[in-house]
């Protein structure tokens, strides 16, 4: 599975979410969309959203820091 989140460095709800998958063993990628124009692009294209985070796990769009949502990804990945 893979899991990109889309985030700048100055949003705490970002932080978070890394914070998070990393504390659950969970390799990511961290686009800075603060400074990738064209990935702002592809996750507004994906989420229909400007904020973040935005987080693609594997094609499922979670919007913002959703614990609930990143752990029902987190363990369907296991599966």
């Amino acid at each position: 599975m893979t899991i990109k989140v889309y985030s700048t460095p100055t949003c705490p709800w970002c932080t978070r979410t890394k914070e998070f998958l990393k504390k659950n063993h969970v390799q990511f990628e961290d686009i800075d969309v603060s400074r990738d124009v064209s990935a702002a692009r592809e996750m507004v294209a994906k989420s229909g959203q400007m904020g973040v985070p935005v987080i693609d796990a594997n094609g499922k769009i979670i919007i913002g820091f959703n614990e609930a949502e990143l752990k029902e990804a987190i363990n369907s990945r296991k599966k």
